[in-house]
């Protein structure tokens, strides 16, 4: 999803408590704008191709998104927000959940295919906030940015601070020479969040069908 230093380079800032502090909400939406053909033709409109539509193109990248900055804890319960919108054939093209973790920690994601192309992810601490506009395709393939604020208030109004990672490569290529330095034996970290992700976007699902009840997720 984002330059491997990019994200290194935000996990530090989530984990400095001092910082950021204990993490209380994250925001993440995914949406872009598809054309007729798009939503007459396309495999993710489909039923007997990608049933699952929406959720399952943008959300995915949203829940994961959420997954990270949650350092992969799974929530509770995932509850789908009223008003999804589905084609013709069941298929969702518009869909928001929120979810909800044990120890009070709360996310909201939104997915779409018929709104403008927004790739944005909000997470705040206690202490700090950390938000990016561009979480899915970075605006530019060699570098990236986010912004970062720490204990701001009403009495100190700090400005937040703009990092900006620079590669030589586009995020792709990071990527795969990322997952080529672990060797030759598979690393069990990415089937583990594909299913935590699959986990939750499957309790969205339910929520979605038994009319947005809360659905446990149970891993």
């Amino acid at each position: 999803m984002e330059p491997y230093l990019r994200t290194h380079k935000m996990e530090e800032f989530l984990q400095e408590k001092q910082r950021f502090g204990q993490l209380k909400t994250v925001n993440s939406c995914f949406t872009f704008f598809t054309d007729p053909d798009f939503l007459k033709n396309d495999i993710r409109v489909k039923p007997y191709l990608d049933a699952l539509g929406a959720l399952g193109d943008a959300g995915w990248y949203g829940i994961r998104s959420i997954l990270w900055a949650a350092d992969y804890e799974l929530p509770k319960t995932a509850t789908a927000l009223r008003g999804a919108v589905l084609n013709e054939a069941g298929v969702i093209l518009d869909c928001g959940a929120s979810l909800q973790w044990e120890d009070g920690k709360k996310a909201t994601f939104h997915c779409s295919f018929l709104t403008s192309l927004t790739m944005n992810i909000t997470a705040i601490g206690t202490h700090g906030t950390l938000h990016l506009t561009d979480f899915v395709i970075p605006y530019q393939e060699q570098e990236a940015s986010y912004t970062a604020s720490a204990k701001p208030g009403f009495n100190e109004l700090p400005l937040p601070s703009e990092h900006t990672v620079t590669v030589d490569l586009p995020q792709e290529v990071c990527m795969v020479q990322n997952i080529k330095k672990k060797g030759a034996k598979p690393d069990m970290k990415w089937p583990t969040i594909s299913r935590k992700t699959q986990l939750v976007l499957d309790a969205v699902k339910a929520s979605i069908e038994k009319g947005f009840e809360p659905v446990e997720i149970v891993n």
